[in-house]
């Protein structure tokens, strides 16, 4: 297929998960990529795992430096940029009462802040038309146990998607929309502090809370961000789809 043919675009945290998947995706519907990882060897690895057309970047989502050089290395090898997938970020899930001042500001800095001067850096070198698409999460959407802080970053880019669109839609042309994923099976679970006697237990328990009966698949998420990139969405501005097994709707 070729939706994305001859677009240029730009994942973050494109090394794993649903940032890799939409990496695949956007190269079979032929696109060229730039992704950026943490470090340059786990963008390098991805790059090479993913072959095609495709831009390796390591861009520690701390560094808001390295975040804006992002828009240097857009005009250095694309000229322009018709789609970004603002996706990197980090989870923390824990009791309201056992976050610190760190843990809240390491959720901020990097889930929202990160991205917030991301796309002040990347606005000069959108094309016109331009489509951006924002990883935010069905935690924003209600209130789940233990989300607190983290549910708060993805409030936060959600209302950032709705504040963009009224700078910069009828501006310049560029469009911004939202997905948020539930539980989906990704090495986030991985990287959880979750001790390895339960571990079976929590993910069983996680499965239960899914109205769908099972873990979503990247691939779902990353086929949404897909169409969401596309022309075929071009009539779709601010809007947020929630990817989630129904568990927003009926839980």
């Amino acid at each position: 297929m070729t939706r994305l043919q001859g677009k240029r675009a730009l994942i973050t945290g494109g090394t794993s998960g649903i940032g890799l998947e939409t990496a695949r995706s956007f190269l079979a519907e032929g696109a060229r990529i730039i992704v950026t990882g943490s470090t340059q060897h786990s963008a390098d690895t991805a790059a090479a795992t993913l072959g095609g057309d495709v831009v390796a970047v390591g861009a520690d989502a701390l560094d808001l430096d390295a975040q804006r050089s992002l828009a240097d290395t857009v005009r250095d090898h694309f000229g322009e940029l018709d789609v970004a997938f603002l996706n990197a970020g980090v989870s923390d899930w824990r009791p309201f009462e056992q976050h610190d001042e760190e843990s809240f500001d390491r959720l901020f800095d990097i889930n929202v802040k990160s991205v917030f001067f991301l796309m002040q850096a990347l606005v000069p070198v959108l094309a016109r038309p331009a489509s951006v698409i924002v990883n935010a999460s069905n935690s924003a959407h209600g209130g789940g146990q233990n989300a607190n802080a983290y549910a708060a970053t993805k409030a936060a880019v959600a209302s950032l998607v709705r504040s963009w669109n009224a700078d910069l839609f009828v501006a310049r042309g560029v469009r911004f929309n939202a997905v948020s994923p539930g539980p989906i099976a990704t090495p986030l679970y991985d990287k959880a502090p979750i001790p390895a006697d339960y571990r079976n237990e929590v993910m069983e328990a996680i499965r239960k809370g899914i109205p769908a009966g099972r873990f979503g698949d990247p691939r779902e998420v990353a086929a949404a961000v897909t169409f969401l990139a596309s022309d075929e969405s071009g009539f779709v501005v601010g809007h947020d789809l929630v990817i989630d097994g129904g568990q927003t709707t009926l839980y």
